[in-house]
């Protein structure tokens, strides 16, 4: 792990909190191999009140931009190249969750439920600010980790999976005409051994930027991102088959061959 500073939360503090949002979400990921969160294909009322769907979208991951950006300025002064190579990965995926994708959604009419939108400000926030805070205040990294093993392995890794989520995600967007609400089969690469290669792709690079960031809130934040997608991609499969009785059979959920 990294040297920790004197400052006002010391690591082992924020390691405890880390190791405590990361049990959450193990039981989250129990829960959810259960119940659908009830938001796209899965939507259903008794939710609440409902918004625009790339409204949703934008409220829900804003915090972990804005958040980041905010602790990026202030580690500034850190002079730390490392921190703020991180910082930048982060900032960059979020950018395009909360700007790009968005902008690109073909979701017509469709909606999110508020609750469902709030549960993601929230996460996001304890995440973010987590993560920023380390990064900031905490993780003295230095030239060295530039030459580091974490930092070849991780950026590699984190590289791997921005490319899987961006291609499969343009494929997916593709598939429907603005105003469209309608579900296709996603076809061709990356889609062709699994349902939700994006959602494969967002899990390998939050384990690279876990590799590279080599701390317990990294390491938190990829556990939350498999106990949230896998469930979800599992679902999606399973939605995948029976409303398609061409759906290939060969495919697996999320990982090929495996699930």
């Amino acid at each position: 792990m990294v040297p920790k500073r004197e400052i006002n939360l010391s690591m082992d503090s924020l390691n405890m909190v880390s190791i405590a949002w990361s049990l959450i979400a193990v039981a989250t990921f129990i829960g959810l191999l259960f119940v659908s969160a009830p938001y796209g294909r899965y939507s259903t009322g008794g939710w609440g009140m409902h918004i625009p769907n790339k409204w949703g979208w934008i409220f829900m991951e804003v915090p972990s931009l804005i958040i980041m950006l905010v602790f990026f300025i202030m580690a500034l002064g850190k002079e730390d190249v490392y921190v703020s190579l991180l910082q930048l990965l982060w900032i960059g995926h979020y950018f395009n969750r909360t700007v790009v994708f968005p902008l690109k959604l073909r979701t017509g009419s469709k909606t999110m439920p508020l609750a469902i939108v709030l549960t993601g400000v929230f996460f996001n926030t304890i995440n973010a600010g987590l993560n920023g805070y380390f990064l900031c205040f905490i993780g003295n990294y230095g030239i060295a980790w530039l030459s580091s093993w974490q930092f070849y392995v991780g950026l590699f890794i984190f590289l791997v999976g921005l490319i899987l989520n961006f291609k499969a995600d343009h494929i997916l967007i593709s598939l429907r005409k603005t105003g469209e609400k309608g579900y296709s089969i996603p076809m061709g690469w990356p889609f062709r051994f699994i349902s939700c290669p994006n959602y494969l792709g967002e899990i390998i690079e939050w384990m690279g930027f876990a590799i590279m960031a080599w701390n317990l809130p990294a390491l938190s934040f990829f556990v939350w991102t498999f106990a949230n997608l896998v469930p979800r991609a599992i679902d999606h499969h399973k939605w995948y088959v029976r409303e398609f009785q061409d759906y290939p059979k060969s495919r697996k959920a999320i990982f090929p061959f495996a699930l």
